[in-house]
């Protein structure tokens, strides 16, 4: 036996450990030019701050909801998407922890993050590699082909796309080979156990990817009946019932993780995707220009090579195969892929897979081409690439689409050199050189697509994040976090909130360590955003989906939600009403709210949603300062706020275009309207502009200006457009009013005008001033609060978002959790002291674990009885 048969396990794991470094070495070498491994936007807006996030939560005992996510939220639920769930996290939380306990590291921050991602790539790659080829083996590949097919999955340019930009969306890539694997256990030997746990891995980790994974599993197995690999196989009907059998067992193992996750995904709010779908449309240049997956040359001539037809493992790559090729152009695939939603191609590492396979196949079989088989694929692949290259109107060439055809044309001289000597260092040659381009076309990838490239517009850069970028005041700035530190040490409360964010970043209280009035995240509770999007219509100064920022400098909601502070950028966006300059750090300035009102707040006087359905948002803020809104109460509500639109005593005039019928047509390259007030006497304090806008064109964003106050809105046809038009902007009350617009034709109708004096919150702040102030301890998934209920109001308010997992106790006395002020707590109270214990877990938590833990004794048992059956039949 020669050394390699004694330790083949150990020399797969070092060749899989050495290609996963040679792929990454691009990055590597960044790395040591102080570059990290991850992307402008979601890398540093999402990925970064919440393992950052995630990490403190964690080792502070904190696992399922915090009062820095937004305005709170259950973030095991909300964040299951990302981190909350996910076991290469929690093996890196572990790793970290322990490496901080022993004096290792000191305590981790945003840098040390950015400073991993590598490292947790490379070795997840390993992984990947080592699945893959345990996969291929186990369909009876050879060792050499089986490693190769693993190269040309694991080396995917998807898989540095998404380390780069999603790094969550890689784990997928680990847990898919995982599943097959349980597949053909179950094809092959009729064993279920490899698939009970490939279920469970996959809906624990993530339940999305779960539901990817899951739709090429059945994809897989649909093939994999169409074109039987061994005659032995099991018969259908008892692979059914083993497949439904493994999936629920591995569904029910899974649930204290998937099931809070998954909630979370139902209880978000995104709009619907109204675009149409078509079944066809342009996509990717699978062959010279991909994005999402290169097409290895060695794979596309495979495909052209009859004689391969003859072998059953190649039938089911091929077919599969040249029906992903074709499927990957369908935007309706991605749309099933991205539940029916906008289309997505995530599903694509499907393809890598099955592209491994048949190069491993054909690197089986390679001594069955011949000389007339070649000349057929070099024709018929050449033209494929001509097609390619004259059918991609985006397609420039440079280094990167040169080095891709100048690949093609070497491996098509291999072949040829195979043929015509048939030596078995032709066949290495043919190895070797798929190993190369396989690792190249990933080092390359990273460098033509994922790295800075200066677009001439001063922005950031797409990839090359240093830490002197992240510690910038585009992300991390010195003085933003000088003045940050300042206004916490004078704030009156821990839990008061500070309005900033860096442009666009609305994760920066995240990032800044402190608690704030914005997120980031692709699910959130559907309360807050519907009071965002809807129930109050607050501009966030930038139309997109999954988020939520500021207040829209609206001081009504900063004194109700706990709004203490603002910091503004000297020049910047506006400072609301009844804020004051008290700290000041470079070009940043902290304003401090002079009319913000106490955390609890009490009252008696109670409003119906539906009687202030179609009142103005105006009134809405004027009854959540009166009293509180709730979906129902016994005998309608209290007297309704009045407030008068003023649009009759005003005139609008177009300015650079036209207005007539709803229609305004900018002609200069900035117009729109001035609505002016000739009468002094209806100027207050604040005006509140409603109106519907809407582009006329689906070409570009655009930014609208009302006054000072700047938004930015999608274009028509943005998969992140809100599909809210009708929008609400508070400026300081002037005799004119500038709407401003660039050049362009758009619906602007139902203009409304609102004046507001702030009297109603003058006087909630004076009678505020002589109440006793409520005792609050907030921290995580507890909370309670004593308030001495003076003049005995029936109901408590507190800006604690709404959400399923909250329970509480008055006075020792569990109660409902009422829903108020649209996405808020309220509780009923008694009159004089009450002290109120909230305490929350992820929703179906308990009944989960119950779940999990019955159907894991059940499988043990099971396993016990086996395992002693045959010892039994072992003596007998």
């Amino acid at each position: 036996m020669t050394i390699f048969e004694r330790h083949r396990k150990l020399f797969v794991g070092v060749a899989c450990l050495l290609v996963a470094i040679l792929s990454h070495h691009f990055f590597i070498s960044e790395f040591f030019k102080g570059r990290y491994m991850t992307g402008l936007n979601d890398g540093l807006s999402q990925m970064i701050p919440f393992k950052y996030f995630l990490y403190n939560l964690f080792t502070e005992g904190e696992f399922f909801y915090s009062e820095s996510f937004g305005l709170g939220g259950g973030v095991f639920s909300q964040l299951g998407y990302y981190f909350s769930t996910s076991l290469i996290f929690y093996a890196t939380v572990l790793l970290t922890f322990l490496l901080e306990q022993i004096g290792v590291l000191s305590t981790p921050d945003l840098f040390y993050w950015a400073n991993i991602i590598l490292m947790i790539s490379i070795l997840r790659m390993t992984c990947i590699l080592l699945l893959t080829t345990y996969y291929f083996r186990k369909i009876r590949f050879n060792l050499l082909s089986a490693f190769v097919a693993a190269t040309v999955y694991g080396t995917s340019i998807m898989y540095f796309r998404h380390v780069t930009y999603w790094e969550f969306f890689a784990d997928a890539m680990l847990f898919l080979p995982l599943l097959l694997i349980g597949v053909e256990a179950i094809i092959k030997d009729g064993k279920v156990s490899w698939f009970i746990f490939a279920v469970a891995i996959n809906m624990i980790d993530n339940f999305y990817f779960a539901y990817v994974n899951f739709l090429i599993a059945f994809i897989y197995i649909l093939f994999r009946w169409l074109f039987p690999l061994f005659l032995e196989e099991v018969e259908k009907r008892r692979q059914i019932k083993l497949f439904l059998l493994g999936g629920i067992t591995g569904a029910l193992l899974s649930t204290p993780f998937f099931i809070p996750a998954a909630y979370g995904y139902l209880n978000n709010y995104r709009p619907p995707y109204e675009d149409s779908i078509p079944l066809f449309g342009a996509v990717d240049n699978l062959l010279l220009h991909g994005r999402l997956v290169i097409l290895p040359a060695f794979v596309l001539f495979s495909l052209l090579i009859k004689p391969f037809y003859k072998k059953r493992s190649f039938r089911f790559f091929a077919a599969l195969t040249i029906t992903l090729c074709i499927l990957h152009y369908s935007p309706f695939i991605g749309s099933l892929f991205n539940g029916l939603s906008a289309p997505q191609y995530r599903w694509e590492h499907f393809l890598s897979l099955v592209a491994g396979g048949v190069a491993g196949v054909a690197l089986q079989h390679v001594k069955m081409v011949r000389l007339r088989d070649i000349y057929v694929a070099a024709f018929a692949g050449s033209m494929l690439y001509l097609l390619f290259f004259i059918g991609d109107p985006k397609l420039k060439i440079k280094i990167y689409e040169s080095y891709l055809m100048i690949c093609a044309a070497i491996t098509l001289l291999l072949f040829f050199l195979f043929v015509q000597y048939k030596k078995r260092w032709t066949a290495w040659l043919i190895i070797g050189f798929l190993l190369y381009t396989s690792i190249l076309t990933a080092n390359k990838f990273q460098e033509e697509k994922l790295t800075y490239r200066d677009n001439g517009k001063g922005k950031g850069p797409d990839y090359g994040i240093t830490r002197t970028y992240m510690e910038s005041e585009e992300y991390y700035g010195i003085d933003q976090r000088k003045l940050i530190k300042r206004v916490q040490d004078m704030a009156d409360h821990p839990l008061d909130r500070i309005d900033w964010m860096v442009e666009t970043r609305n994760n920066t209280p995240i990032v800044q360590d402190f608690n704030g009035i914005s997120v980031y995240s692709s699910i959130l509770n559907h309360h807050l955003l519907s009071f965002y999007l809807h129930d109050l219509s607050i501009d966030m100064r930038r139309e997109s989906v999954s988020r939520y920022a500021s207040l829209g400098d609206r001081a009504n909601l900063y004194a109700v939600l706990n709004g203490a502070y603002v910091i503004r950028q000297d020049g910047g966006d506006p400072v609301p009403f009844g804020f004051s300059e008290v700290a000041r750090e470079g070009e940043y300035v902290a304003y401090r709210n002079d009319y913000k009102l106490p955390f609890v707040r009490t009252t008696s006087i109670l409003y119906s949603e539906k009687d202030l359905e179609e009142m103005p948002v105006l009134a809405k803020e004027h009854a959540m300062l009166e009293g509180v809104i709730l979906p129902k109460i016994e005998g309608g509500s209290s007297r309704l706020p009045e407030v008068e639109d003023v649009m009759e005593q005003v005139a609008v005039e177009p300015v650079g275009g036209t207005y007539s019928d709803g229609v305004l047509e900018v002609k200069d390259n900035t117009g729109g309207v001035d609505i002016v007030l000739h009468d002094k006497s209806i100027v207050k304090e604040d005006a509140f502009l409603t109106f519907f806008i809407k582009r006329k064109s689906n070409d570009k964003d655009f930014i609208l200006s009302l006054n000072d106050f700047k938004t930015e809105r999608k274009k028509n046809d943005s998969i992140y457009r809100t599909n809210v038009n009708e929008v609400t902007i508070r400026v300081q009350a002037d005799e004119r009013i500038r709407l401003r617009l660039p050049k362009g034709n758009y619906i602007l109708k139902d203009l409304k005008l609102y004046m507001e004096d702030y009297s109603l919150l003058k006087n909630r702040k004076e009678e505020s001033r002589g109440m006793p102030a409520a005792t609050v301890k907030w921290k995580g998934r507890r909370a309670t609060i004593i308030v001495d209920n003076v003049h005995g109001d029936s109901h408590m308010i507190l800006p604690l978002p709404y959400e399923r997992g909250w329970t509480a106790k008055v006075n020792g006395v569990k109660q409902e959790i009422l829903r108020a002020n649209y996405a808020f707590t309220g509780l009923q109270i008694e009159k004089g002291k009450n002290t109120v214990e909230l305490t929350y877990l992820p929703p179906f938590f308990k009944v989960s674990w119950i779940i999990a833990s019955f159907t894991a004794i059940c499988l043990f048992v099971i396993w016990l009885r086996q395992r002693t059956y045959r010892k039994i039949g072992s003596h007998l």
